[in-house]
C-alpha cells in the first residue's frame, strides 16, 4: 500500500502510526481508542480510517514495524568475538534501544502483559529460535571457560529486564534520580556488573 500511496498521504499514514505509537505507550491497547489517535494524528477519524481500518490495524503494523528492529540487538552477538566484549555489547545495545525508542519499549511491554494476543507465534518461533542460537553460544563460551558458568537464558532475560526498564518505568527512574539523564551511569554500572559475573575468575 505505501508505494501507492502520494507523498502526502505517505506522510499521514506515517502521522498516524506516531499518533498510535504514542496512545498505545500510554493507554496499552485496550484503554486507546480511535478517536484519541486521530485527534493526536490531527486529522479526522474518517480520514484516519481511509489509512487504517481499524484500531487492531493500527497497532499491528507498529508491532509488525517493532519487531522488525528488536531482533537485532540480539541478532548482532557474535560466536566469533570476544565473549564479554560481545555480550556487553549487546547489553549496551538493547539499553541504547530503551533510551532512543522508550514509546516502542512501552508498547512492547503493553502487548506482553496483555498475554501477547498478537505476536504470541512470533514469540514462540522467531524470538525462541534466536535465543536458543544464542544461548548454545554463551553455553559454549562457559563450558571452555571464557565466562563464568552461568546460565544463559536467564543472562539473556536479565539483560533485557535491566535495559528495558529505564524505557518502561523511566518516570519513576527520573522521579528517584532526580535526573533528566539516567543513562549515562546506566551504562557504566551495567558494564561493571556483567564484566563482574561474567570473569571466570570469580
Amino acid at each position: 500500500m505505501a508505494k501507492s500511496l502520494t507523498r502526502i498521504q505517505q506522510r499521514n499514514r506515517s502521522v498516524i502510526m506516531d499518533a498510535g505509537l504514542d496512545m498505545f505507550s500510554q493507554h496499552g491497547f485496550k484503554g486507546a481508542t480511535l478517536d484519541q489517535i486521530a485527534d493526536a494524528a490531527g486529522l479526522s477519524k474518517p480520514n484516519l480510517l481511509y489509512y487504517f481500518p481499524s484500531k487492531e490495524a493500527i497497532h499491528t503494523a507498529l508491532l509488525e514495524r517493532l519487531l522488525e528492529n528488536w531482533l537485532d540487538p540480539l541478532q548482532a552477538l557474535d560466536g566469533a568475538g570476544d565473549p564479554v566484549t560481545e555480550i556487553l555489547a549487546y547489553a549496551q545495545r538493547k539499553l541504547k534501544m530503551s533510551r532512543d525508542y522508550p514509546r516502542e519499549s512501552r508498547l512492547f511491554a503493553n502487548e506482553i502483559l496483555q498475554g501477547a494476543p498478537r505476536i504470541k507465534d512470533i514469540l514462540g518461533t522467531d524470538l525462541k529460535q534466536l535465543v536458543d542460537t544464542k544461548a548454545d553460544i554463551i553455553r559454549g563460551w562457559s563450558a571452555t571457560n571464557k565466562i563464568a558458568p552461568i546460565d544463559p537464558y536467564h543472562l539473556i532475560f536479565s539483560i533485557w529486564s535491566f535495559t528495558q526498564h529505564y524505557a518502561d518505568f523511566d518516570v519513576q527512574v527520573r522521579a528517584v534520580l532526580g535526573s533528566d539523564d539516567p543513562f549515562d551511569g546506566a551504562s557504566a554500572f551495567l558494564e561493571h556488573v556483567i564484566t563482574r559475573i561474567l570473569s571466570p575468575n570469580n
